[in-house]
């Protein structure tokens, strides 16, 4: 059976080294963008592409149902968008903007979910990828609502595992650490403003935080992401899988 994959945010960073390992080994992949500019530098790249906001349910249900006819069915489901909010201490962060990250970061893979599971069902198999965050499973200071919504991001894996292994279907969810690109770029930015540090500063005490002492490279979160909506991971369900360095050292 041929690959078809809809991935959320998937006109830059992470979700575009999916969108186009997947392209690079057959599938037929569709991506949704909030983006409309990074979408038109892509668009020839995939069978489908769509602007869209996650927390958009009516947008999403209507987009999952566009892709899905245009490829032809529907076998991975990756909820990748997300945002990386604000960081400050958490008397420091307006309510709005609490609201607006756990919207993008949980509700968002809510809503694509409950527009995809109605075409997994009836085949009996699939896989479900949802993005969480090594933040899903340590604290990380001036960062709260990151991650409370990436700690939610496990509660809702580990509830749909349940519900969805009868039917065939496997749950995971990846938790990348510090990943190299423009969204980690002003992470560290804001983090080095907040500290009153230099960003280069910052960047070195994110290194310093894993074990291995590096960031994490888009493309390995994209092989993981394979492997997991492969025949390989078929007997693989409700795995939170760190891609992180080892970020115990936050402990």
């Amino acid at each position: 059976m041929t690959p078809k994959l809809i991935i959320t945010a998937g006109a830059s960073g992470i979700g575009l080294a999916i969108a186009r390992h997947f392209t690079k080994h057959g599938a037929l992949v569709a991506i949704c963008d909030i983006d409309e500019g990074a979408l038109e530098t892509v668009a020839d790249e995939f069978c489908f592409t769509a602007a869209c906001d996650v927390t958009d349910a009516v947008a999403v249900s209507k987009i999952v149902d566009q892709a899905v006819d245009r490829m032809g069915g529907l076998t991975t489901v990756i909820a990748n968008a997300g945002t990386a909010g604000p960081t400050a201490l958490l008397e420091d962060i307006a309510p709005q903007e609490w609201a607006q990250t756990i919207a993008v970061n949980l509700t968002g893979q809510f809503t694509l979910c409950r527009a995809a599971i109605p075409h997994l069902k009836p085949q009996k198999q699939g896989a479900v990828i949802l993005m969480s965050s090594a933040a899903g499973r340590l604290g990380l200071p001036m960062r709260s609502p990151y991650a409370a919504a990436k700690w939610g991001v496990i509660g809702l894996k580990e509830t749909l595992t349940m519900e969805l292994g009868p039917h065939g279907i496997t749950v995971n969810a990846i938790l990348p650490g510090s990943v190299t690109g423009p969204r980690m770029d002003a992470v560290l930015a804001a983090k080095a403003e907040a500290l009153g540090v230099s960003v280069e500063a910052a960047q070195a005490a994110e290194v310093q935080n894993t074990s291995l002492g590096r960031m994490i490279d888009p493309d390995e979160i994209a092989e993981l992401a394979w492997f997991l909506a492969s025949p390989g991971a078929r007997s693989m369900s409700g795995q939170s899988l760190g891609l992180c360095g080892n970020f115990e050292t936050l402990r």
